[in-house]
């Protein structure tokens, strides 16, 4: 037994150290290919290392040689070929070490759901976004369709148009992604909510109800903006008090911006008649529908 573990390096903390730092680079580098082309490439690189191991193992000269003359070159044909994978690894780590960044970056997704929320209003039309903070809403997700899509407003006034097959249900945001479309939120049950609001508006308190997210609801009825925390619900919202409850909520520094000017202005009698009725009024879908 002595003579196994004096076979063995003595482990120090230095060693420990070593080891932990090589593991993270090798598990950032596997996460960072996984599903791009570069994972087939890095397949061909470990055939090529495999080869000159078994060259050298198998003594089988010619081939030895021929890798002993291209290996040199290999270096600059791996930087070559994986110069996007390895600028994107230099801009992920930058914005980790980063945090200003990071945080300005949040900041301008959030501004997305404002204006996104903007849009709602003006043409009345029925949305509900979740924004996650401590508590996770993993149950939640994954009642509705995957995404995992950068949060942008032209993603959201997509998902929320009435044509489109994920508008009935909720949004959930993590971070400055999009987590999920059409999901299912449990519904408030509290007897003292007023009668007035339907089931996309119950919806989003009762989320809150259950966590620490923060709910976004704009009303097909009447694109009225309401924004519900804590089981409690701010209704009546305009854009701009949105935005710096937002900001207060979130922690952000809520910048001066000049939002879009109502579009309802240039729009003609019948296009005006046509926004200002509901749009699939007689939806019956979960969080589908305002009272």
């Amino acid at each position: 037994m002595t003579q196994f573990t004096a076979a063995w390096p003595r482990l120090t903390m230095t060693s420990v150290i070593d080891i932990l730092l090589v593991a993270v680079i090798i598990y950032e580098l596997l996460a960072l290919i996984k599903g791009t082309r570069a994972s087939l490439m890095l397949v061909g690189v470990a055939a090529l290392a495999l080869a000159f191991y078994l060259s050298r193992f198998g003594q089988l000269t010619t081939l030895n040689w021929l890798i002993s003359t291209l290996l040199p070159y290999t270096v600059f044909a791996l930087i070559v070929v994986f110069a996007a994978e390895i600028r994107q690894a230099l801009t992920r780590l930058g914005r980790k070490l980063t945090l200003s960044y990071s945080g300005a970056s949040e900041e301008d997704a959030y501004d997305d759901i404002v204006l996104a929320a903007n849009l709602f209003c003006q043409n009345q039309t029925g949305a509900l976004m979740i924004i996650e903070r401590e508590i996770g809403l993993r149950t939640y997700i994954e009642s509705g369709v995957p995404l995992d899509a950068q949060l942008s407003y032209d993603l959201l006034a997509t998902i929320f148009r009435p044509s489109a097959p994920l508008h009935d249900g909720a949004v959930i945001i993590q971070k400055d992604r999009i987590a999920a479309a059409a999901c299912f939120l449990p519904l408030s049950m509290n007897p003292v909510l007023s009668t007035q609001l339907g089931t996309r508006h119950r919806a989003g308190i009762g989320v809150t109800e259950e966590t620490d997210a923060i709910a976004v609801v704009v009303s097909e009825e009447t694109g009225s903006i309401s924004l519900a925390v804590g089981g409690k619900i701010e209704r009546d919202l305009t854009v701009e008090q949105l935005r710096n409850r937002l900001g207060e909520l979130l922690q952000h520094y809520v910048r001066p911006a000049t939002l879009p000017t109502p579009i309802s202005q240039g729009i003609s009698r019948e296009e005006e008649g046509q926004i200002s009725r509901p749009h699939h009024a007689d939806s019956r879908v979960n969080q589908g529908t305002d009272g």
